[in-house]
Formats: C-alpha cells, sequence, structure tokens
C-alpha cells in the first residue's frame, strides 16, 4: 500500500535539511502537499507522514494505543539524556503510572508560591539590568530566570555551591546539542563514540556523570531529611508521592524525572518567552495595550490574577502559534490499518503531527507569518488547531507551569521596566536543540524603570 506524498529528495538530503533547516524544509514540503507528505528524515527504511490538518490531528490524538500508539521507544534518541524511567521513554501502565505521579505538583494551590517565585526572581534579575544601560541578549537573560525558576520550583534549591554546580552541569550538558551540529549527535548513533574528554560525545558523558553525582547527592541528602514536609518544591512532593499500590519512586526515577523536566522546561521555555519579548516591543500598539491591561489589576495583583488576563494569554498565545515550543508532536506508530484523509495507512507506519505547519495553515489563521494576538480573543481554537505543547498522553508534562511562568515574567517585564529593541534588524528562527530560537537572541537595551498609570506593585518586591 503507497505511502501519501511520499518527497522525492534523497533520505541523506531531507534529514540534513530538517535537522539544519526544519522551516525551509517544512514550508517547502507544504507548498507541493498541503496537508500531509511522506519523508524520509528517519532514514528510507524508516519513512514517516508528516500530518497538519486538523482532522489528521484529532484523529490520531484521540485514537491514541488504539489506532495511533504513543510508544516511547521512538523517543530513544533521548536516552542518553533522560535515562531509561524517563516519561518521555515509558509505555503502556509504567507511562501511565509516572504521569499520575507527576501531574499534581504542576497544579493546584502550590501555583501561588511558583508565582511568587517566579515575579521574585524576574525583578531581581532585570533590576541588576537596569543599574547598566548596556544592550543585553534578551535570550540570554530568559535562560537566566528560566534555570533559576526550575532549580528552586523543581529542585528546591536557591543558593550554594550545589546550587551553583548544577547550574553550570546543565548549561554545559545541553549547551553541546543546540546547534545542528551537535543535534546531529543524537540523530545518528554512529557518532556517539567516547574518545575523549576532547571529543563533544566523551565531553557529554563527563558532563552528564558530573551532574549525575550533584542529582543523586541531593537526592540521598533530601531523603535524610525531616524537613521536607512543609516544601512545594516538586522533587520533595515527588519523592512523598506513590502509586495506586503505595510505591514511590526510586532514586533512578526521580533522576531521570528531574533531568526529563529539566530539558522539558528549560531551553523551550527561555526561547518562547524570547521571542514574546520581541514580538511585544516590535509592536507599538501590543506594548500599549499590555501596559494598559497589566495596570488595569491595581496595587493588588497577584500571580493568578496575572493569569487570566485575556490580552496578555493572547499576546503569549500569539507567539506560541508562531514559534511553538516544539516543531512536531510525539512520534505516533499505526497500530491497525486505518484512513488518514482519505489515504489507507498500513500498520507499523510512524506519523507526526506537525505543530508548525498546523499554526501556519492559512484556513486557521489568515496571514500566519504576521504577529496578530487579536486571533485569541476574536475566536476559540480547539486543541488540534493550537497545540504548542502537543497533545494526547504524550502532552509536555509541565505545560501549565510553562505557560504560567511565560505569562509572569512578561508581566512583571512590561509593567515595570522600560526596554527597547536595540536595532530594526528582523529576528529569524534558528534551530536551537528541539527548539525555533531568534538568531541573534533579540538585543536589547534597558531604558530605565517604568511608572504605571496606576501603580502595580508586582509580587516579590520590596
Amino acid at each position: 500500500m503507497p505511502l501519501p506524498n511520499i518527497l522525492k529528495t534523497s533520505a541523506f538530503q531531507q534529514k540534513y535539511e530538517w535537522i539544519a533547516k526544519p522551516l525551509d524544509f517544512m514550508e517547502k514540503a507544504v507548498k507541493q502537499y498541503p496537508d500531509i507528505f511522506t519523508s524520509k528524515v528517519r532514514g528510507a527504511k524508516k519513512p514517516i507522514i508528516f500530518a497538519n490538518h486538523p482532522q489528521a490531528i484529532q484523529e490520531i490524538l484521540t485514537n491514541d494505543r488504539k489506532k495511533f500508539n504513543a510508544p516511547g521507544e521512538v523517543n530513544k534518541f533521548l536516552e542518553p539524556f533522560v535515562g531509561d524511567y524517563s516519561v518521555m521513554l515509558l509505555d503502556g501502565a509504567p507511562h501511565k503510572r509516572e504521569r499520575q505521579l507527576l501531574m499534581p505538583p504542576f497544579h493546584g494551590e502550590k501555583m501561588q508560591a511558583y508565582g511568587e517565585l517566579i515575579c521574585s526572581l524576574t525583578e531581581k534579575v532585570f533590576n541588576q539590568l537596569s543599574l547598566s544601560n548596556e544592550i543585553f541578549t534578551a535570550r540570554n537573560v530568559m535562560a537566566e530566570i528560566s534555570l533559576s525558576v526550575i532549580l528552586q520550583t523543581v529542585f528546591g534549591l536557591y543558593e550554594g555551591e550545589r546550587y551553583l554546580q548544577i547550574k553550570r552541569g546543565v548549561i554545559g550538558m545541553l549547551d553541546l546539542f543546540n546547534s545542528p551540529l551537535g543535534l546531529s549527535f543524537l540523530s545518528f548513533p554512529f557518532l556517539q563514540k567516547d574518545l575523549g574528554s576532547w571529543n563533544p560525545w566523551g565531553y557529554f558523558l563527563r558532563q552528564r556523570a558530573e551532574l549525575d553525582k550533584l542529582l543523586y547527592a541531593e537526592i540521598s541528602e533530601r531523603r535524610d531529611s525531616v524537613n521536607n514536609v512543609n516544601r512545594v518544591d516538586i522533587l520533595s512532593l515527588l519523592m512523598s508521592a506513590t502509586d495506586t499500590e503505595g510505591n514511590s519512586l526510586t532514586d533512578k526515577e526521580l533522576r531521570d524525572e528531574l533531568i526529563t523536566l529539566l530539558i522539558a522546561g528549560y531551553e523551550t521555555t527561555s526561547t518562547a518567552m524570547s521571542w514574546a519579548l520581541y514580538w511585544i516591543y516590535r509592536s507599538p500598539k501590543v506594548l500599549e495595550k499590555l501596559q494598559q491591561e497589566l495596570d488595569s489589576l491595581g496595587e493588588n495583583s497577584d500571580p493568578i490574577s496575572i493569569s487570566k488576563l485575556p490580552y496578555l494569554t493572547a499576546v503569549c498565545n500569539e507567539s506560541l502559534r508562531l514559534y511553538p515550543t516544539v516543531l512536531a508532536t510525539f512520534l505516533r506508530r499505526v497500530e491497525e490499518p486505518c484512513n488518514l484523509l482519505g489515504y489507507e495507512i498500513e500498520p507499523g507506519t510512524s506519523i507526526w503531527g506537525c505543530i508548525y505547519l498546523l499554526h501556519h495553515r492559512e484556513d486557521l489563521y489568515p496571514d500566519s507569518k504576521q504577529f496578530k494576538p487579536e486571533r485569541f480573543l476574536e475566536r476559540q481554537f480547539s486543541p488540534y488547531e493550537f497545540m504548542p505543547f502537543g497533545g494526547g498522553v504524550r502532552r509536555c508534562i509541565g505545560y501549565a507551569l510553562a505557560q504560567f511562568e511565560m505569562k509572569l515574567v512578561l508581566a512583571t517585564v512590561v509593567s515595570r521596566y522600560q526596554l527597547a529593541l536595540a536595532d530594526n534588524e528582523p529576528e529569524k528562527p534558528q534551530r536551537r536543540g528541539l527548539t525555533l530560537a531568534p538568531a541573534q537572541g533579540v538585543q536589547m537595551k534597558m531604558e530605565g524603570i517604568r511608572t504605571p498609570q496606576k501603580s502595580v506593585v508586582s509580587v516579590g518586591s520590596k
């Protein structure tokens, strides 16, 4: 049975373009085949279908484990990072158990405590910037905030030598794979040779080993501590959580899930916030309208109220639409013969729901390359039309915290500081690991402290 709309170029060329120039690759393919096409980005013997029509994506996501399974094994290329017990790599009952243990810390009353922390961290970083008139790279500043948020909300680490060591370890380990060349080490297993600390893969393995020592030491000390009862960091909550049979997570499971949360939340969130700052300060009317909405809260603003603001939400959604945190859903594998958009698909076929192409469908988002937050005020998009964090049983487990962080960081910055873009040069997307980051990092300048039209005292200020 023939696969739908097979791209004609060689498997090597398709894989190279997918790694080095993913937007060019996808946009060239979708011009030829608008709704669905088959690519060889995983090699000639393992073709993969890219589907971006909402009907196809709904069919894929609402039939998880029936017609379309989301096997963890297809994410094995991430195993060197996240380990065997990561929720990303588990299947069936183990995957369900892990998600049930991981979900509670990302919801409920704990979000209020996380919100206060996020606002305080943002002010701390930007107050330091306000002392200097130098141009700064927004991507670097957002990365500093994002990593600090993770270390404090997930690990419960606020300061000290271990805090600094883990921070350096994470940056050192992840930075290797932020370029297309580095990413090729995950895409081409034959490059994964330990030739010593001087070669990239050997360097990664040693960085990972050092980071593991730090994580296991923290887990061990936390287990021996009697002061965990009142802690709200995610590590403490996971250590006290039990499944339906009364079993808790082992040290190895905790390590793997902590690394998973780091990888899933650090690069993606900092990149998303960088893009949002770029679009806000490139669009004077958007900035003005957003400041007016934030000023309207007055002195009694709190993180939950801020996160519910409609225009702030629309701005964040539109930024995530243009450049979603991931380009595609987790891979799905066809389990039984099915019909997808009129094409008969055989069992064993692999399918991606292409989030980037979905978000740029002109029938859903006219002038899709334009930044228009009003789209999200004028209509409600279904989970199969707007899905910046994926969907189904493999949706990003920390999506609620990521959205919350993005809104609070932007609200704090926009309401309290006078910023401007350092130049008028348009930013272009560039692959950075698994995300699409602004190529120049968004160059900005601090022009001073802002006086709101109505006093806005953000949570965490003193």
